[in-house]
């Protein structure tokens, strides 16, 4: 596939593949006689996890250690899966965080919802 055509499929600018190749996020795309990048098959799965981990709010350091460990093969297995489960467990404190925000909004809504323009007015006759 195509720089461009990779570019629709998974809704990421040209300049963030090429950003994400240049910093080892994808490993090294092959490129035809032209010179142009040719996505296998490999390369798109690597764009679909990294967009994944980004949306997720891993951070791009945390991913390239991933990769740089995964290009290395056997025996970095051990150090890649205590490295997910870092993450794992940031996202999972994050998401404990979104969730309790979510409830405060939820509960501030709530009081909107039951709230009454005529108490406001009883209000300021008793501050008068």
């Amino acid at each position: 596939m195509t720089i461009a055509e990779v570019s629709r499929q998974y809704d990421i600018s040209a300049d963030t593949l090429r950003y994400y190749e240049r910093v080892g996020l994808i490993p090294s795309v092959t490129r035809n006689k032209s010179g142009f990048r040719d996505y296998s098959e490999e390369d798109c799965n690597w764009v679909s996890f990294i967009k994944c981990m980004r949306r997720a709010g891993v951070q791009v350091e945390a991913l390239i250690e991933y990769v740089s460990l995964y290009q290395r093969g056997n025996g970095t297995q051990e150090a890649r899966k205590q490295l997910l489960i870092e993450q794992r467990d940031l996202l999972k404190a994050k998401t404990e965080e979104m969730l309790a925000t979510l409830q405060l909004l939820e509960n501030k809504i709530e009081r909107y919802d039951q709230w009454n323009p005529h108490w406001e007015n009883t209000m300021a006759q008793f501050k008068g």
